[in-house]
């Protein structure tokens, strides 16, 4: 890769991982007590499947970006001094797992359920969670925000890493092989 684009590559994977541990501390940290009908009743993220997922997906995410940040000073001696794997395996192996469906696909269960907690649903007799637990669904609104805006940046990220992979299969190189 070109020393522009890894000084970006490092740029974007870092912000990413801020996004990311943003969003999981948002979300696992979101609680609310409140009376409710003479009960006590609190409201975390624990409360709908999706946003537990979404912590788990989110925290996965940014241990694996944290991993490719430190894997970059170290890039160059690998590539130095082991003869396998080869960059090009190298290149495939981060463009496969630098894909963001994961992360986009776990935002929007967790935007899909949390409408729910926002609107209810009167033919399974949910109520309004929204209206009575305004800091928890606002706090929510924000981990969601985060997390999509972390998407982002996961999807340019893995536009790098395409260019870095498919750079490697150049025309002429390839008519080169062919040839042999």
């Amino acid at each position: 890769m070109e020393v522009g684009l890894v000084e970006m590559s490092v740029f974007l994977r870092i912000c990413a991982i801020l996004f990311l541990v943003l969003t999981a501390s948002l979300l696992g940290s979101d609680a609310q007590t409140k009376l409710v009908f003479y009960l006590e009743r609190k409201a975390t993220f624990r409360d709908l499947d999706a946003l537990i997922i979404l912590v788990y997906v989110e925290s996965g995410a940014a241990c694996y970006y944290l991993l490719q940040v430190c894997k970059s000073p170290f890039s160059a001696w690998f590539e130095g001094n082991l003869k396998w794997p080869s960059p090009i395996c190298l290149a495939w192996v981060c463009f496969l797992l630098d894909q963001a469906y994961i992360t986009f696909a776990a935002n929007s269960a967790a935007l899909e359920s949390s409408l729910f907690a926002v609107t209810g649903e009167k033919e399974f007799q949910w109520m309004k969670l929204c209206n009575r637990f305004t800091r928890f669904c606002i706090q929510i609104g924000g981990a969601l925000l985060c997390g999509y805006v972390a998407s982002f940046l996961m999807a340019v990220i893995s536009f790098l890493s395409a260019f870095n992979l498919f750079r490697n299969y150049s025309p002429k190189r390839f008519l080169s092989l062919k040839e042999k």
